[in-house]
């Protein structure tokens, strides 16, 4: 179960799978996966139930960076992403810090929306 850190609508996601990585449950920062919106709001983009494409840009594991230092967070969070093949998010915020390596993923959009980037 991951907590969502935009405004389109969900507040919890949880993760069903994850692309090209075949019965792996367990996804890093930085990973696209498949998730079902398990809480969302009544008025939001996306609804309860409603199966999703999400990137991790929050984890409480620690990651190592090519510095030797460690990175990790409070919780466990993610971005859900517009359609299929695109990297844009389909919220117009992103709510609290993310780690630096969602903008060296190739998240440029996430990362020019985030508040702070870690």
């Amino acid at each position: 179960m991951l907590n969502v850190a935009d405004n389109s609508g969900a507040k919890i996601v949880q993760l069903i799978g994850i692309p090209k990585k075949g019965n792996k449950k367990i996804a890093y920062l930085g990973e696209v996966f498949t998730g079902v919106v398990k809480k969302a709001a009544p008025y939001g983009q996306v609804k309860s139930g409603e199966v999703v494409r999400a990137v991790i840009v929050r984890t409480r594991k620690e990651v190592k960076r090519a510095d030797g230092s460690y990175i990790r967070f409070d919780e466990n969070a993610c971005v859900i992403l517009a359609g299929n093949d695109t990297q844009d998010p389909k919220g117009t915020r992103i709510f609290g810090p993310i780690a630096k390596e969602i903008k060296d993923g190739g998240y440029n959009k996430i990362a020019s929306l985030a508040e702070e980037i870690y």
